[in-house]
């Protein structure tokens, strides 16, 4: 090995544990109450939602948070977040009862079986494209109840939970975020800015294409390299109860009651879609619906009440964890909110801009996006609190709106793959079981190799004056 890569491993074993990470994060946040003036934007409602009005940042008197008011974020995080929290824990009961069925099982046994354990690398690629392309289509939290699916085919295939990390988690975040028809950030942008819906689709095409390529690739030479030597698996210790196959590849086989819950399944996600993109349903909808097929997966599985009972429990046991990092990854939200440090953050980052050669200037937008993204993990806030400002700014730099929402949507959109204050990611991973130190160690160079495809795409835009 060489000392570049003994370097690097040991940065990269160096990350502490989610909990602890998330915890220094909060007493980080806290101290910078003290040493970050509190200041302010003026917002007005347009459309009922908040918007930032431009150069109308203030200085407020300072806020800074106590030590117990560092420890009463806490449960207020929990209580900001318990929409994501319950939908880990819905998604967690429906999953729970697809497996008692043996449904997920034998239907992902069935493929392997009969595509073949030859093509193994192509199903990963496959696979890695399908779920970014739910990403694109559909949203992100809308797809956490396909997240557990990944796990169960990557352990049939030979591969880690942190396989299935990457070909679910990883695809979806990219797609969406590099999305061409993202709703929450380019929508929103295109909104603000004026400009036609979903224009300049071409580039934000070519780029989410190229990032999901980057993620397939990255996800076949992970595979290869924990298969040839399983001790370079991320993936070690971690929980993998009910989502490994218990028997033979070739003597899996689907039965009518498989069938049966597959169809209840199927439907279930037809109707979410119909009602997220047509009664503009959210995670509580989704929530219900959940739940709805987990019953549903229960008698037509012929179930007792005492076996339903049973294995709600042991669903909501597995699901626990993760439900509680989402809480306490919403804290840090929370801490930002009662310092009143976010607004000066972002007033800040974008002086820093000015002054900046034009190539640069697009580049640091996008990267002091995804500084604000720790800030503002939501994509649509982000937008709100951002865009107003950002958007002049970009036109007197010499940007046009375009490039502008464009610098926005990378910046947000691909830091999410790293985000630990993001409720969606947070939720998304402990449905495959992967916490978020072992996660950043497996995304990082993904992370950093879509970020230069997508930056020389943001030159190439201002090269040509993209509009």
């Amino acid at each position: 090995m060489t000392k570049s890569n003994v370097k690097a491993s040991s940065f990269f074993n160096r990350i502490p544990h989610a909990i602890t990470m998330l915890f220094g994060i909060i007493v980080l946040v806290t101290m910078l109450t003290y040493i970050i003036p509190a200041g302010t934007y003026e917002r007005v409602l347009v459309d009922g939602r908040s918007t930032v009005v431009p150069n109308s940042y203030r200085v407020i008197p300072s806020t800074p948070i106590g030590f117990l008011n560092m420890f009463k974020a806490i449960p207020l995080g929990f209580k900001e977040a318990v929409e994501i929290i319950f939908i880990v824990l819905a998604g967690g009961i429906m999953f729970g009862f697809m497996e008692q069925s043996r449904a997920v099982e034998n239907a992902v046994g069935t493929i392997v079986r009969r595509l073949g354990l030859k093509r193994k690398n192509l199903i990963i690629i496959i696979t890695t494209f399908v779920y970014g392309l739910l990403g694109v289509a559909v949203g992100y939290e809308n797809n956490i109840a396909m997240v557990p699916i990944a796990a169960v085919l990557s352990l049939a295939l030979g591969g880690d939970l942190i396989l299935a990390a990457g070909i679910s988690v990883g695809a979806m975040t990219i797609g969406f975020g590099l999305s061409p028809i993202n709703p929450y950030t380019v929508g929103t942008g295109h909104k603000i800015a004026e400009l036609p819906m979903f224009s300049g689709a071409f580039l934000r095409s070519v780029l989410c294409f190229a990032g999901l390529g980057i993620m397939a690739y990255y996800n076949v030479r992970y595979f290869k390299k924990i298969t040839s030597n399983p001790e370079k698996s991320l993936g070690k210790g971690l929980d993998m109860t009910k989502l490994a196959l218990s028997k033979p590849i070739q003597e899996y086989r689907l039965s009518r009651k498989n069938w049966l819950v597959i169809g209840i399944f199927s439907a279930g996600l037809l109707i979410i879609l119909y009602g997220v993109f047509n009664l503009n349903w959210y995670i509580n909808e989704l929530s219900a619906v959940f739940l709805i097929i987990a019953l549903l997966c229960g008698l037509a599985s012929r179930m007792s009440a005492t076996t339903m009972s049973e294995t709600t429990l042991k669903a909501v046991a597995l699901a626990a964890p993760g439900a509680f990092m989402v809480g306490f990854a919403t804290s840090i939200k929370v801490l930002m909110e009662m310092g009143n440090i976010g607004d000066t953050i972002s007033h800040q980052l974008s002086t820093l801009l000015q002054g900046l050669p034009l190539y640069a200037s697009a580049v640091c937008m996008s990267a002091s996006q995804s500084v604000i993204n720790f800030f503002i993990p939501s994509g649509s806030g982000q937008a709100l609190a951002t865009l107003p400002v950002m958007l002049p700014l970009g036109e007197s730099l010499g940007l046009t709106r375009q490039i502008t929402i464009l610098a926005f949507q990378i910046g947000d959109g691909l830091s999410n793959l790293v985000n630990p204050t993001l409720g969606g990611l947070i939720a998304m991973l402990s449905m495959c079981r992967v916490p978020i130190d072992r996660w950043i160690r497996f995304i990082f160079p993904v992370l950093l190799s879509v970020l230069c495809v997508a930056f020389l795409g943001l030159i190439v835009a201002v090269a040509t004056n993209y509009s």
